[in-house]
């Protein structure tokens, strides 16, 4: 039985917000059936459904047109309540459109004049849907009112659509507010209701928005999880996709992960374009200017920021426009352009961002007032400033309590407290720590670090100005990577994710082999293979971010008394170490020395000069290494190798001579000196040097195990060898019979076998084409026989070798985030239970390693702690060639 014009218009009103695509059609038919039979009321209601569907299908001006066809077929039909409603939603779509003011007269004439016959529904209705134009031009508390209001009244009515609706409004708000528990029951229903009433579209959005709140709380994994699910079921129903890739910009932004969230907000931008949202389109902007602000773009942020300020001022969205502002004077401090009236622009953005309700920027700007202020000798208007930003300190995201106790921390200092300027700093760092000690993925807890930046560099600052050794080597301790040190979570067998890495595996080394059999041919081929692979990794990134911390939290680590460090530097076989921990501020290069068990302060110099040298070594190893470079390039590299080397010894460790005499070191890096190769300084050659990165790593691996730094006897040794390495089969037949045991290589040496051996290894020696990705680090690789060996791969084994020397190019090689918190293969063996690595921190000619590896392992089999084996081997290649390229670019790190 063919169903009724009324049941097919019912269905074609919901399949608008359930699946926009099957509603024209039979929207299209029932208005034309209904136009024919002069059905006007039937008619207004099918046209009110296309305009729905036009709207989420990217295409507004077709809404527009369709809802104001809709409002007049009510009319016609004497039915004021079914031209109101189409009124209502035409409205929303203006706003959408950038016309708030055309929006705001057309629902206050649907409620000045509803033509006499609207019900408690319908006025509700009228009165949600002015809330939600409010609410998107940042009028919260009216907009909260008006959802309040509307609520009750469609609940009496049943008119769950709209209840629906409403919630999820609400729940934003909320959310904005900063009310997470009310935010969340509201979405909750909704979303309950949404599958009650099979609306697979605005369960999405809702999916969406739980997402959203998620993000602001700061529980990323929950709300990448909602997010993925929501893009998803908008790419499959075709719908708008804007405003989830600016939820996931948003996001991705708090996570740390800058040039992610830049993507997806120009991504966005894109979006919003193309579906002419223009009322989006400055949101996006101003989270633009956030992203090349912390990426110290100020002339980009500036620029993103006075575009959104502007079309904030368009649209008349006075509080959005206050956001702007404020970061039109921010960008502009931070350039270098405030001028003397860069305080009172602070504490006004900072007044008017409460009066708007936005807290966490009103925060920021009460911090930027309060620094201005006390720079300027005005202590008691800074500390006004300061105090009222620190309130936020006990409750909120922890981004936000993070941010009050750094604003605690400066107006202690300012008031002369020291001791609990101190405190206050150790609350901001544990705040954050606390949090990311919730994450699952390694990246995610790496870049959250970025959260701690500002709280350990005044920490660091603080410390300086005191002077005393041991006060700069704890400050410097607090603020590099941290996250190495907290517990971590090694998921259980996951066939989901082995079975994505043993699919990009196969995608990687079919990717090899076409390009080896036809290096120029069948492009068509590798791009899909390419495209493959990308989708693959992203998978992966995206499925690890998503999984929360299992373990329960312990106590989170903090810095390792001096008394105690100097206890573990005395080692029975090395002898008598000495730490030399450096630290950076305001371009200046420090080092704390603990040697004989005393502490040392030295002021170094600047940094400038020591980047640009530090860049020098890795040319003139590659020079030295590359086959075919004549006898006077060579000698030209080795003659810059010596004299950057000279003159970096000169500036790093030379000053420091007498603690240090002649002791084994134990080097703390910061910033651009993780990747230098040490042994190529003067006072590091035949010298045991372990480089660290962080004095707590350090101890934690020397305290873990006795003897661990060495490779027990009775513990299984592994060799495995990678293809198309020249010379690496040689090399692994070499060593194994050192330790007298079977190399894994050729076609046998799949990841698969690797992970196998590696599991409870004490020592393993991988020789292996090495890969450093450097936009997802977790992806560096050593390749085998079936693929490449990746991070995600190694975080999956319960244990790992208590020492692995890769001998492959850049696989020691870590990529350097905020805070110096470290990622890479080596980062994450160290961070997962390896107590030291020897690896190649510049590329280096792979069939030069065998003779420095070999002599290595006969070291090392014959007790010689790491440090001094490689420092000994290392001393025995530069007698054999003074230009050894191969031995130079390997350096011993961890514990």
């Amino acid at each position: 039985m063919r169903a009724t014009t009324g049941d097919r218009v019912t269905e074609a009103l919901r399949l608008a917000e359930a699946d926009p695509r099957r509603s024209v059609p039979l929207a299209a038919e029932v208005l034309r059936e209904a136009r024919g039979d002069g059905d006007f009321a039937t008619a207004s209601v099918a046209a009110r459904a296309l305009g729905l569907a036009a709207l989420h299908l990217q295409d507004p001006d077709a809404a527009i047109r369709q809802l104001r066809a809709a409002a007049a077929l009510g009319v016609r039909a004497g039915a004021g309540t079914l031209a109101a409603e189409a009124r209502m939603r035409l409205a929303f779509v203006l706003n959408v459109r950038g016309r708030p003011r055309q929006a705001i007269r057309e629902i206050d004439a649907v409620l000045r004049d509803p033509g006499g016959d609207l019900d408690g529904a319908s006025l509700a209705r009228a009165q949600a849907q002015r809330a939600a134009i409010l609410h998107q031009l940042g009028r919260l508390d009216e907009a909260l009112a008006g959802y309040r209001a509307a609520l009750p009244a469609l609940r009496r009515a049943g008119d769950d659509v709209w209840v629906k609706r409403v919630l999820s409004n609400r729940g934003l708000v909320h959310g904005q507010r900063l009310e997470f528990a009310a935010a969340e029951a509201d979405l909750s229903e909704a979303e309950q209701l949404c599958r009650r009433l099979d609306q697979g579209l605005t369960l999405a959005f809702i999916q969406q928005n739980l997402g959203w709140v998620c993000s602001r709380r700061g529980d990323v994994p929950r709300a990448l999880g909602y997010l993925d699910q929501a893009e998803q079921q908008l790419r499959a129903l075709d719908s708008q996709l804007g405003w989830v890739l600016a939820d996931r910009a948003e996001l991705l932004l708090s996570a740390g992960l800058v040039t992610e969230a830049r993507e997806a907000a120009q991504q966005a931008v894109s979006e919003f374009e193309r579906e002419r949202r223009e009322i989006a389109l400055p949101e996006m902007r101003l989270l633009l200017a956030r992203a090349a602000s912390v990426t110290g773009d100020h002339p980009g942020a500036l620029a993103q920021a006075r575009r959104a300020a502007g079309e904030f001022s368009r649209q008349q969205r006075p509080e959005w426009a206050a956001l702007a502002r404020f970061a039109v004077l921010s960008a502009r401090l931070a350039g270098g352009l405030g001028g003397p009236a860069g305080l009172t622009a602070a504490e006004r953005a900072a007044d008017a961002l409460a009066a708007a309700g936005w807290r966490a920027a009103e925060l920021d700007a009460r911090v930027l007032a309060g620094q201005l202020a006390l720079a300027r000798g005005q202590a008691g208007r800074g500390l006004g400033q300061l105090r009222q930003a620190a309130r936020r300190r006990h409750a909120g995201p922890a981004a936000l309590r993070s941010r009050a106790w750094h604003a605690e921390a400066l107006a202690r200092h300012a008031s002369g407290d020291l001791p609990g300027a101190g405190r206050a700093v150790g609350a901001a760092l544990r705040v954050i720590d606390e949090h990311r000690a919730t994450f699952g993925a390694t990246d995610l807890r790496a870049h959250a670090g970025g959260h701690r930046v500002q709280a350990a560099e005044l920490g660091l600052r603080m410390a300086i100005m005191d002077g005393r050794p041991g006060r700069v080597l704890a400050a410097a301790e607090r603020g590099r990577a941290s996250h190495l040190l907290l517990p971590q979570a090694r998921p259980p067998e996951d066939t989901a994710l082995a079975g994505a890495l043993a699919e990009l595996r196969s995608t990687v080394a079919e990717l090899g082999k076409l390009r080896s059999a036809v290096p120029a041919g069948r492009p068509a081929a590798a791009a899909r293979l390419i495209q493959r692979q990308v989708a693959l990794e992203r998978w992966i990134r995206d499925y690890c971010r998503r999984q929360e911390a299992r373990p329960a939290l312990a106590q989170l680590p903090g810095p390792v008394p001096a008394r105690l460090l100097a206890r573990a530097l005395d080692d029975r076989v090395l002898g008598d170490q000495a730490l030399v921990e450096f630290a950076e501020l305001d371009d200046v290069l420090y080092a704390v020395t603990l040697a004989g068990g005393r502490l040392r302060l030295h002021q170094l110099g600047p940094l400038g000069p020591v980047r640009q040298l530090i860049d020098r070594i890795p040319f003139a190893l590659r020079l030295l290494a590359r086959a075919g470079t004549s006898r006077d390039s060579r000698a030209a590299a080795l003659a810059l190798l010596r004299d950057a080397a000279g003159r970096l010894d000169d500036a790093l460790l030379a000053p420091l001579a007498g603690p240090l005499a002649g002791r084994p070191l134990v080097l703390v890096p910061t910033g651009p000196l993780h990747p230098l190769p040490w042994s190529t300084l003067p006072s590091c050659a035949g010298r045991p040097v372990t480089v660290t990165p962080s004095a707590a790593l350090w101890f934690a691996a020397r305290t873990a195990e006795p003897g661990s730094c060495r490779a027990a006897p009775a513990a299984p040794v592994a060799v495995i060898a990678g293809p198309g390495l020249p010379g690496a089969l040689a090399e692994a037949a070499s060593i194994a019979a050192v330790h007298s045991v079977a190399a894994l290589d050729g076609p046998a040496a799949t990841v698969a076998a690797a992970l196998d051996a590696l599991d409870g290894a004490g020592l393993a020696h991988l020789a292996a084409h090495g890969r450093v990705h450097p936009d997802n680090p977790l992806f560096s690789a050593l390749l085998l026989a079936d693929g490449p060996l990746t991070a995600y791969d190694l975080e999956r084994l319960p244990r790992l070798p208590r020492l692995v020397i890769l001998a492959a190019c850049d696989s020691g090689r870590l990529v350097v985030r905020a805070g110096d918190e470290l990622l890479g293969l080596a980062a994450t063996l160290l961070s997962h239970g390896t107590n030291q690595i020897i690896a190649a921190v510049v590329p280096v000619p792979d069939a030069e390693t065998t003779p420095l590896m070999v002599e290595l392992h006969r070291l090392l089999a014959a007790g010689q702690p790491a440090a001094a084996a490689l420092a000994r081997a290392q001393q025995v290649a530069r007698d054999a060639s003074p230009a050894a390229a191969a031995a130079a670019g390997f350096v011993c790190l961890g514990g």
